[in-house]
């Protein structure tokens, strides 16, 4: 492995493409359907999202046209990677009844090989948060371990923050910094794009190897520092997370978890888009016969009634403390299971909250009356 940083061109980026889809991977990246970006599997570059940007804020999300042919001239859309490597719905095991009763069957073990363009530094962050939930001593899932084991990542240095990111405050980008394969920054050419490549593996070296590329001059390899250093200064939002998780713990019957309980519908859409959240629930069903069972796992949230439910009741009836809960352990609790913040600064939480709830505006207004009396 070199430290040495390449260029690809949108010819070349097609053959990087193409040449993931020959060693076995299944290629998914960004694209435009339904007036917004979404990650899908790539036929090759002229699916992704050329010359498409998004604007965003709370409770708001627009696709517009760039004044160029940018292929990630964007932030981040609704769906992250998760759902690739942690789905939506999975089988657990199946059983059948036999002539010798009941015969249990568990999925196999191949999983789907996903090659994943144009992560970005915050997801790419948020992969190796789940990466600590799933396959952490006791909580190791061998079915998400499989699936991240196959996984080759192309991440794609941030340059166009939505006016809902804080990645910076988190730490977590707007440039990667290792836990890719291969990473793209993206220079606009008045002809079209040009990509300076940085390898963050052997295996991505070796990729990288198989198409055509050439080494970078000193004068691009500035200006693609110079398209993260920009990045940095246009976050449309900031966390201060000094001492957070002490902040929380001690303002745990402050009264701005209740202003914001006035106004959570509790829909759970800000568990639904983060690229961190886990929480799921287990389903059984049967057929008609009752010749064959099978248990699900499927995503669910903690801002559902029944998600707390256990004998005698839920746990977290009010809207307040669903969202107390959710907040402190994604900012707090989270921190002492897993040595790591919940929160990778997408923004999405903010962008796809219906009344435009901001985590970052909540933080805010606890740490500016910490301490008052009374709270």
């Amino acid at each position: 492995m070199t430290d040495r940083r390449h260029v690809i061109d949108r010819a070349e980026l097609g053959q990087l493409i193409e040449a993931l889809r020959g060693r076995g991977y299944t290629v998914v990246g960004p694209q435009v359907r339904d007036a917004a970006i979404v990650h899908d599997e790539l036929a090759g570059v002229g699916d992704l999202p050329a010359g498409w940007t998004d604007s965003q804020q709370g409770g708001s999300y627009r696709l517009s046209r760039r004044d160029d042919d940018a292929l990630f001239g964007f932030a981040v859309g609704p769906q992250s990677w998760k759902q690739f490597l942690f789905p939506v719905e999975s089988l657990l095991w199946r059983a059948r009844r036999g002539d010798n009763g009941f015969q249990v069957e568990t999925p196999s073990d191949e999983a789907a090989s996903y090659a994943f363009i144009g992560v970005r530094a915050c997801d790419l962050a948020a992969v190796g948060v789940q990466d600590r939930v799933f396959m952490s001593g006791t909580t190791n899932d061998s079915a998400y371990a499989q699936r991240r084991s196959n996984a080759f990542i192309v991440a794609v240095n941030c340059a166009s923050p939505a006016g809902t990111c804080f990645c910076v405050s988190m730490g977590t980008g707007p440039r990667a910094d290792d836990g890719f394969d291969l990473a793209l920054t993206e220079l606009i050419e008045d002809d079209g794009s040009v990509f300076v490549v940085e390898v963050g593996s052997e295996l991505g070296q070796e990729v990288l190897g198989s198409i055509e590329h050439r080494p970078s001059s000193d004068h691009e390899v500035q200006r693609a520092d110079a398209v993260s250093e920009a990045a940095a200064q246009q976050m449309g939002r900031a966390m201060d997370t000094t001492d957070i998780k002490e902040l929380l713990y001690r303002n745990r019957r402050h009264p701005q978890w209740d202003d914001v309980g006035d106004r959570c519908l509790t829909c759970g859409n800000c568990t639904m888009v983060c690229p961190t959240c886990f929480c799921s629930t287990v389903e059984d069903t049967s057929d008609l016969s009752g010749a064959v069972a099978e248990r699900h796992r499927i995503w669910d949230s903690c801002f559902t009634e029944d998600f707390s439910y256990v004998s005698g009741g839920s746990v977290r009836t009010s809207y307040p403390g669903r969202y107390r809960h959710w907040m402190t352990h994604k900012l707090g609790t989270w921190i002492d299971q897993f040595g790591t913040s919940g929160c990778v600064g997408c923004g999405r939480c903010i962008t796809w909250c219906p009344v435009g709830i901001d985590i970052t505006e909540e933080v805010r207004a606890i740490r500016a009356t910490d301490g008052q009396e009374g709270h």
